[in-house]
């Protein structure tokens, strides 16, 4: 449709200066005295038409002339830039690569070609690529355990772009810091990894990959209470699966118990967990063996370890084997001065489970501390050969025995001995 409009305007062309040259009777006389030349009006615009074509062509010429220097200036700087950007490609292609060395020259000479070219037309985006290539020369000289040439071009990288920077340098030179982060942590020296986190703004500080490098620092370095916040920041902005999440801050929840040398530091880490952390029947169950441990109030233990008991208890809810057992054991060492309140707890329990030997077993220690024989030894009996914990079972026909002795009946003291004997092998 184009080609035929073309033609169409060609044709109007023709026929109009056809029509206009064709019946053109106009001369043009031009007086040069003593001369006189008379020139018809189509040859004047024939002539003043090529005369225009002429000087605009020589205009064009000489300027295009005029223009080679410079043009061929950008084409140099042109050729640089793309050797510069090869050359950073290069590093980057043979750090993925593995191949370290390489990557450090390339990287070195791309910043040498970034230095040249800024000295002759200056690059928009020259710190950025001069930053990256002294990472890259940095995170090659790490894994050439070249320690002064790495810090050497980090540093370089830093200064590079100052921290009042564009957001899109700034986001540069926080990766920077964070990679020196990741560098220290290699090196296992914790303390230097949190120096180079803390200069991270606000914002950076709260990312993803902060955070993980942040909690493996804290951790190293022994900090377990600023690793539990980083953990719990983690599993809120769901770095981890829910499982596992749980369970690092359940190991590090348990590493903060553990840290704690008297009650009353026990009580401060035991405060400052979460009402969720401290629901999780195995942080309770510990933190209540460790205050055992510490020599704690045993009506505090007890106090501890009410939920789990609760939730051991309730029909709806239950806990696995093993968490019940060590219920049992805390709960077994931390009777004495009981009231009467855990003491029908206990019994009701018993009464709701008859069947249950551990039941058994801790309302039998019970009476034993309230000085009820008769019902502790009727509890005892009833409990010891269905126990399934080797540990239990003993306890239960030594504390058979005890009493058997306390009656001054020797043999069935000494057939309960014997059977304590054999539940312990």
């Amino acid at each position: 449709m184009r080609a035929a409009l073309w033609l169409l305007a060609l044709f109007g062309v023709a026929v109009a200066v056809a029509l206009f040259a064709g019946n053109n009777q106009g001369t043009v006389t031009l007086f040069w005295p003593p001369y006189r030349v008379d020139l018809s009006l189509n040859a004047v615009l024939l002539i003043l038409f090529s005369a225009f074509a002429i000087v605009y062509g020589a205009l064009r010429g000489t300027a295009a002339l005029l223009r080679l220097p410079r043009r061929a200036r950008r084409w140099r700087l042109q050729q640089k830039e793309r050797a510069m950007h090869a050359s950073l490609l290069d590093a980057m292609s043979q750090l993925l690569a593995g191949r370290f060395l390489r990557a450090r020259k390339a990287a070195e000479t791309s910043i040498a070609q970034e230095n040249d070219l800024s000295q002759s037309l200056p690059i928009p985006h020259g710190k950025q690529l001069r930053t990256l290539a002294h990472i890259v020369a940095a995170e090659s000289s790490h894994a050439l355990q070249d320690r002064t040439t790495r810090e050497t071009h980090l540093q370089q990288a830093l200064d590079a772009i100052p921290p009042n920077a564009s957001t899109s340098e700034q986001e540069l030179r926080e990766g920077a810091q964070l990679r020196a982060a990741r560098w220290s942590l290699d090196e296992r020296d914790a303390n230097a990894a949190l120096d180079r986190m803390s200069t991270l703004s606000a914002g950076a500080a709260r990312r993803t990959l902060a955070l993980r490098a942040k909690l493996k620092a804290s951790r190293m370095a022994h900090l377990t209470g600023e690793a539990l916040d980083t953990a719990r920041l983690l599993g809120k902005h769901r770095a981890f699966s829910p499982a596992a999440a749980e369970s690092i801050v359940r190991s590090l929840a348990i590493e903060l118990i553990n840290d704690a040398h008297d009650p009353t530091q026990l009580q401060s880490a035991w405060m400052s967990l979460d009402p969720s952390e401290r629901a999780m029947p195995e942080l309770s169950i510990h933190a209540a063996q460790r205050l055992s441990q510490l020599d704690g109030d045993p009506a505090q233990v007890r106090h501890w370890l009410l939920p789990v008991w609760e939730r051991m208890v309730d029909p709806n809810q239950s806990l696995s084997q093993h968490q019940a057992f060590k219920l049992i054991e805390v709960l077994e060492a931390n009777l004495s001065g009981i009231d009467a309140t855990w003491l029908a707890r206990i019994e009701s329990a018993q009464q709701a489970d008859p069947r249950d030997a551990r039941l058994q077993y801790l309302s039998a220690v019970a009476c034993l501390h309230r000085e009820l024989w008769g019902k502790a030894q009727q509890l005892f009996t009833q409990a010891a050969p269905k126990l399934a914990d080797k540990k239990l079972r003993g306890s239960a026909w030594r504390f058979l025995a005890e009493l058997a002795e306390h009656r001054n009946d020797e043999e069935a003291a000494a057939q309960a001995w014997k059977q304590a004997a054999i539940a312990v092998l």
